[in-house]
């Protein structure tokens, strides 16, 4: 099947090499002209596990093609996928500007009937504004379809390649039956395919999102509380993930989530629910919490340093997650620009997403970035871990301490366990736990 994508950010990317990867002659579609040049080049410009390969690959191939041409790539299709930036507002509303533009552009180009799929997370109710936009300008049969993506950054291509579920948003028979020809290629026996109202996709998007975003904010709570109660969150944790009904994904105590979903996606539903008079509370505190967990490390080295300025302190970990140079509302950037308004000196590390967070943060005279973890420790007067990037897991805690000024530790991920780091000598504050106490 001939299959376009408007839009190359990590969805439409992931989508478009994915259905490639299948069989599919796939052109992706982008209006960065240099971005679109680099990709016929066959240069990835997101890091992503096992997409290169596979990237490459249909690109050799001939199946996998790149043009800044909405009329060119949409040419002689009949499935068009919408992949298109959704950012927040000021007003934390959801910017359409994207789709809107592109759907008036696409009207004139139909030549026959045309299934049009949404991608992007939008407000319920966009799918048919979008459909509006292009029935303005066309006199084809077209389609337009909410197919929301649940995919992970970091795990995107399994993701995509083995779903949980596929939620396919229309009532037309003509439309499901085409989407259920494409992605038949990725479901296994037991796969669901549930269909629904295009409205009742566009919020099961928002729903799942956010209900992981409520799962991060109330279990960095109950962190929170251990520490003031002499608690242990990986006890408690333990025994609330083996809890059937609660499970253990989504579970992990630390500094926040971060991306570029779940936090402009809680924003955009809690925005959306006070469009229609309702007050959303538990989505109220769950951004709320997650604002402030955000920050949590900055308190932290403040409280034990009572001063930080002048001090060196050194980071591990940039990106919002490991296996992603996603720096979006990252914590790490809180915690830099926080510590550096209170007079600090960051030196930071991370295997992939340095140059995304310099380009987020800018020139800084108190930042310094680094191409290994060790040297960020150099002279440093203490160590926070942002992200918990696997390399991070099993360093040596001896050569830490040889170029540490102070064996000090602020792990905002819990990597380490509280005995290890009491045996080898480290004032050691992890979320949620017993703070190790030694004499520096």
């Amino acid at each position: 099947m001939k299959v376009a994508i408007i839009g190359t950010g990590y969805v439409g990317l992931v989508t478009g090499t994915c259905l490639a990867e299948v069989g599919n002659n796939v052109v992706c579609i982008d209006n960065d002209k240099n971005k679109v040049k680099n990709m016929q080049r066959s240069m990835l410009p997101i890091y992503e596990p096992q997409l290169e390969e596979i990237f490459k690959r249909n690109i050799e191939i001939g199946r996998l093609k790149f043009t800044e041409s909405i009329e060119d790539g949409v040419y002689d299709t009949s499935i068009i996928f919408l992949a298109l930036p959704t950012p927040s507002l000021d007003n934390k509303s959801t910017d359409l500007s994207h789709i809107f533009q592109v759907a008036e552009q696409l009207g004139p180009l139909l030549k026959k009937y045309t299934v049009i799929i949404n991608k992007s997370t939008v407000p319920v109710g966009t799918t048919e504004q979008i459909r509006s936009r292009i029935a303005n300008t066309t006199d084809q049969e077209f389609d337009v379809i909410s197919n929301p993506e649940f995919l992970r950054e970091g795990f995107a291509v399994s993701d995509f390649m083995f779903p949980d579920r596929v939620v396919i948003g229309t009532d037309s028979r003509k439309a499901r039956s085409l989407l259920v020809k494409l992605y038949e290629p990725f479901l296994g026996r037991d796969t669901p395919v549930i269909y629904m109202g295009e409205k009742s996709a566009e919020m099961t998007k928002y729903a799942a999102n956010t209900f992981l975003a409520t799962k991060l904010s109330f279990i960095n709570e109950i962190a929170n509380l251990c520490e003031l109660t002499g608690a242990d969150i990986d006890s408690v944790r333990l025994g609330m993930a083996t809890d059937a009904r609660i499970g253990n994904r989504y579970l992990s105590s630390g500094i926040g989530y971060g991306g570029g979903c779940l936090p402009k996606d809680a924003r955009s539903f809690k925005s959306t629910s006070e469009e229609h008079g309702y007050n959303f509370k538990i989505l109220d505190s769950a951004i709320s919490v997650n604002d402030m967990q955000k920050k949590k490390l900055i308190s932290d080295v403040i409280s034990y340093y009572g001063n930080v300025s002048g001090k060196k302190i050194a980071l591990w970990g940039l990106s919002f997650k490991p296996d992603t140079d996603d720096v979006r509302e990252a914590a790490s950037l809180d915690i830099i620009r926080g510590l550096i308004k209170n007079g600090a000196l960051i030196t930071a590390y991370d295997p992939v997403a340095n140059v995304n967070a310099e380009k987020e943060l800018g020139k800084l005279k108190a930042l310094n970035f680094v191409n290994d973890a060790y040297e960020a420790l150099e002279g440093a007067n203490a160590l926070i871990i942002a992200t918990e990037w696997a390399e991070f897991r099993r360093p040596e805690f001896t050569r830490m301490k040889q170029l540490l000024q102070e064996p000090v530790i602020f792990d905002g991920r819990n990597l380490y366990d509280v005995n290890d780091m009491r045996k080898l000598g480290f004032y050691y504050k992890s979320i949620g736990r017993e703070t190790v106490i030694v004499k520096v």
